[in-house]
């Protein structure tokens, strides 16, 4: 429960920051979005456990910024492909996903997709099928770079409420 209480603060918060609306209607509209990001997070079963968010809070600039460098590049490679430049040889490889927490697959997934040229077809806890436009793309995944730059988090289990 205390867990609870403090995720529905925290996105109350960035939900102020991001917003900047401090009319009552807009209040009222995000307490409701709130309310509802709790609603489905409960049933979801993700308040159950929590990662370290200061630990991601420090590590997130750099992997930003990292993943920035890498769409650039990709941007460039895809435009050299288009233009005839260099060859288009699309192909689907499995990588390996070596995070262990469900948020580290999710990042690294996610961070392959938004890499242009690429796009992660399905995840599981050992692997990531990917769909490449071309086979130095491919390659450059295999060698695992993209999957260094993800922050590596780790489960922490809240501590139980006492009555």
């Amino acid at each position: 429960m205390k867990h609870t209480i403090n995720m529905g603060l925290a996105l109350a918060m960035l939900w102020l920051l991001l917003s900047n609306h401090f009319e009552p209607l807009m209040i009222g509209f995000g307490l409701a979005s709130v309310m509802l990001t709790l609603v489905i997070a409960l049933r979801m079963g993700v308040t159950s456990y929590t990662v370290s968010p200061l630990k991601l809070a420090l590590l997130l600039p750099r992997f930003w910024f990292l993943l920035l460098i890498e769409i650039i590049r990709a941007n460039a490679d895809v435009t050299l492909r288009i233009l005839g430049i260099r060859p288009i040889s699309p192909t689907v490889i499995t990588v390996p996903n070596v995070h262990k927490t469900d948020l580290g697959r999710a990042m690294y997934a996610n961070a392959i997709t938004l890499t242009p040229g690429t796009a992660s077809i399905e995840v599981s806890k050992e692997t990531i099928v990917v769909h490449a436009l071309s086979k130095d793309g491919a390659e450059q995944l295999k060698h695992g770079y993209l999957a260094s730059i993800v922050p590596e988090t780790e489960n922490v289990k809240p501590q139980q409420d006492t009555p």
